[in-house]
């Protein structure tokens, strides 16, 4: 080989390294298998105490289940039912809890995007339920079905969310009692990984189900996760009717649903971390043991959502202390239960993307990842105690997830000998920057942000002086603009279309959920 043969060869390497570098990836991350030490701030003797202060509550206190047909299945199975209250056995409770699967596999159309999830495995799930969006311009406004969209495919390009969830943001160009259906049909058109199913009311979450068997095949579902519904208690310990008939409809056709207490500690609970946590605890149980009522195996997943509220407005407060303790308690619960759990990740009470929002999400997914949380909702976009959803904060939390599933990966030991050979061939007062082992594995060797600016005060200047905010929105319309529709089976699409047309002539168009259609 000549001399400018070698030189064009080793160009010719550079520039393909540096094309490599240049083109963003927009494949999603391995499922996370969170490495970490777990942070457990209770001693085995303390665990008890939660658990038995729990078993005292479900026995003695009861739980009200406002449901016919759940108080009927609870008499079937031998539970004390007065009027509506139901007082739970610890060892029925126990039993009915032993038959949840402690790990299992979500399905999505595309069989890339599977993932597990329990045991160390942790998915990542943007936010959902904000009636407010802030834009591409910043502007906080009602959102509407292309907005929706909108994050349905900043969740398919972002690599470490592995969902496109289902109502990140209200539309409110389509009346209430038929949201839910083009809710559904855009989760799954504009992104091909796991997503969640409505449970707005229990004939909603019937909807949800025909669409996924639509989507996947009857049979399909009956041994394969291929979607999440949420079910929130209202805490103090009351299940009512809505939460539980959508319960009975994901149950029955083996779908995981979190069964979540809505803890707004300090108004609906004691005034008291661990006792908060024994009394969301017994609430998670008894909806975690109706599942099993419904359907022996079917999968479910121990959940809450997790607030403190400031005794000095009322108003629910984010990434305080408390809330960070409460993940470490409920996670080991999960655990001694043998259950895989959900919380809640990047939470914040600011009004925009400010300082105080960067501090209350990175406070709260610390303690997300160091509690062994597996499915982590709300991993993106939340803001204003989730009254809106950021566009902004929504790529760069989940830039963030990325960062974080870098860090619970571990440490990467593949190339360790070729790095440590380096040394030597560096010696004292060397750099590495030149170096062939730094020139292959510099992008990969350190987390580069996107997002954050890193460059000194005068470069940052005589670029603009631009801050976050503005450089998240121009990143979220390069996305947008890269974006390339997943493909969806034409028949599938054509049928799924044929059932929302069907669906939306039987029920009425009107502004409440659909109870009776």
């Amino acid at each position: 080989m000549t001399q400018k043969t070698a030189m064009r060869s080793r160009a010719g390497g550079r520039s393909a390294r540096r094309a490599v570098r240049s083109a963003m990836n927009f494949d999603m991350l391995p499922g996370l298998t969170n490495k970490l030490p777990i942070c457990e701030v209770m001693d085995g003797s303390q665990v008890e105490r939660i658990h038995n202060a729990s078993m005292d509550i479900l026995e003695n206190v009861g739980v009200l289940f406002r449901d016919p047909i759940a108080l009927e299945d609870w008499k079937k199975v031998g539970a004390k039912v007065i009027d509506e209250m139901v007082y739970l056995d610890r060892g029925l409770v126990m039993d009915l809890i032993s038959t949840i699967p402690a790990e299992f596999t979500y399905h999505a159309r595309n069989p890339k995007n599977n993932l597990k999830l329990g045991g160390r495995n942790s998915v990542f799930v943007p936010m959902t339920g904000a009636p407010f969006i802030r834009d591409l311009d910043n502007v906080r406004r009602n959102p509407m079905m292309e907005d929706l969209a909108t994050f349905h495919k900043l969740s398919h390009m972002m690599p470490a969310l592995n969902s496109s969830a289902h109502h990140i943001v209200e539309p409110y160009d389509h009346p209430i009692s038929q949201r839910h259906l083009r809710i559904t049909y855009s989760s799954m058109k504009y992104s091909d990984k796991m997503f969640m199913g409505m449970t707005t009311s229990p004939k909603n979450a019937e909807d949800v189900m025909d669409m996924c068997a639509i989507l996947f095949g009857e049979e399909f579902m009956e041994d394969n996760p291929v979607t999440t519904g949420n079910c929130n208690g209202n805490s103090p310990l009351v299940w009512d009717e809505t939460m539980l008939g959508a319960m009975r409809a994901f149950c029955k056709r083996k779908q995981p649903v979190l069964c979540s207490p809505f803890v707004l500690g300090g108004a609906n609970t004691p005034a008291s971390v661990p006792a908060t946590v024994a009394q969301l605890n017994a609430e998670a149980l008894s909806a975690l043991a109706y599942t099993q009522v419904i359907r022996k195996g079917a999968p479910a997943i121990y959940g809450h959502y997790l607030s403190t509220v400031s005794m000095k407005s009322g108003a629910p407060m984010a990434g305080t202390p408390e809330i960070s303790l409460m993940n470490f308690m409920i996670g080991q619960m999960a655990r001694f239960y043998d259950v895989p759990w959900r919380t809640s990740n990047t939470l914040g009470g600011a009004k925009t993307f400010d300082a105080q929002a960067g501090y209350e999400s990175a406070t709260t997914l610390s303690a997300v990842i160091h509690s062994g949380a597996n499915y982590i909702w709300h991993s993106a976009g939340w803001n204003e105690a989730g009254m809106h959803c950021s566009i902004a904060k929504f790529v760069v939390d989940a830039e963030q997830c990325a960062m974080a599933h870098r860090m619970a990966s571990g440490p990467q030991w593949h190339d360790f000998d070729q790095a440590v050979a380096a040394v030597s061939e560096v010696g004292p007062g060397g750099h590495y920057l030149g170096h062939e082992h730094t020139q292959e594995n510099f992008q990969t060797a350190f987390f580069m942000p996107e997002l954050f600016d890193n460059n000194s005060i005068e470069q940052w200047a005589a670029e603009g002086e631009v801050e976050i905010t503005e450089r998240a929105l121009k990143h979220a319309r390069h996305l947008l603009g890269e974006y390339q529709e997943p493909h969806l089976d034409v028949a599938k699409n054509e049928e799924l279309l044929e059932y929302i047309a069907r669906r939306e002539r039987e029920i009425p168009a009107v502004a409440e959920l659909n109870q009776d259609y």
